[in-house]
């Protein structure tokens, strides 16, 4: 790994734990730097994983307090979400560098439009859980979680939007307590898959600790921008930036 590659990768963990304090979709920033490093679809996937994983776990250990007591229901949606996780890094390990690589644009194009739609969704998803209540959806969650969890696993670009959706049909409180509970849950579904990539021998480690310490330096950083750069300009960005990587990669992998 050369200067340059270390300088790109060092820039995108920055940028990419900036943008998950504002507004989330780190990975449509880090994923891409993990091949533009020139590292293989699923290695450059796995590496990346572990790269962004305490993202995760910081934001949830910041709002602890809005974190539900850990009971029945807990457990069962951690398990769901450790599952899932695992499953999906298996799959992951259990395909062809090419059968990856197909679906990466319209992986990163799907976790962009979601990212661009999630306000939306987030909105939709919280009306219904007024109309519904919790007595006829408390048990929906874990068929959902454990979906959602296994194409986190699988590919982790937009699994935050996904959580945070089925949480706020299916959990009662405000928001802020929705999205603690999702920072929990992305926590174990990460930690599931890492744990598989690491034991498998897949994540390339200089890129990997060098994207960390420019994502751990971000997420601090990011934790003072929130106080004065909008989180709709962050978003647009990302956007932006989504959508030009799937056209790169949809003429890199298709054409």
């Amino acid at each position: 790994m050369n200067l340059m590659t270390g300088t790109l990768l060092l820039a995108a963990g920055a940028v990419g734990g900036i943008v998950n304090a504002l507004a989330g979709g780190a990975t449509l920033i880090t994923f891409p730097a993990m091949l533009a490093a020139g590292l293989p679809a699923i290695a450059a996937n796995a590496s990346n994983a572990v790269a962004i994983s305490p993202g995760h776990l910081i934001a949830a250990l910041a709002d602890r307090s809005r974190l539900p007591p850990f009971d029945k229901r807990l457990c069962l949606l951690t398990l769901c979400a450790l599952i899932g996780g695992a499953l999906g890094g298996l799959v992951l390990l259990h395909i062809s560098e090419r059968d990856f690589t197909l679906p990466v644009p319209a992986l990163i194009a799907f976790a962009t439009a979601l990212f661009a739609l999630a306000p939306t969704i987030q909105r939709r998803a919280e009306q219904r859980h007024e109309a519904l209540g919790r007595s006829r959806t408390q048990y929906r969650a874990l068929g959902s979680i454990g979906l959602a969890s296994v194409y986190g696993g699988f590919f982790g670009a937009g699994l935050g939007v996904m959580l945070t959706a089925v949480l706020a049909i299916t959990e009662p409180g405000d928001l802020r307590s929705v999205k603690a509970l999702k920072n929990l849950l992305a926590t174990a579904v990460s930690a599931a898959a890492v744990l598989v990539f690491i034991v498998k021998g897949i994540v390339v480690w200089p890129p990997t600790l060098v994207m960390l310490v420019g994502a751990a330096v971000g997420g601090y950083a990011g934790g003072h921008l929130i106080r004065i750069l909008p989180a709709t300009t962050v978003r647009r960005i990302v956007i932006v930036a989504g959508v030009a990587m799937t056209i790169i990669y949809a003429y890199r992998y298709w054409w």
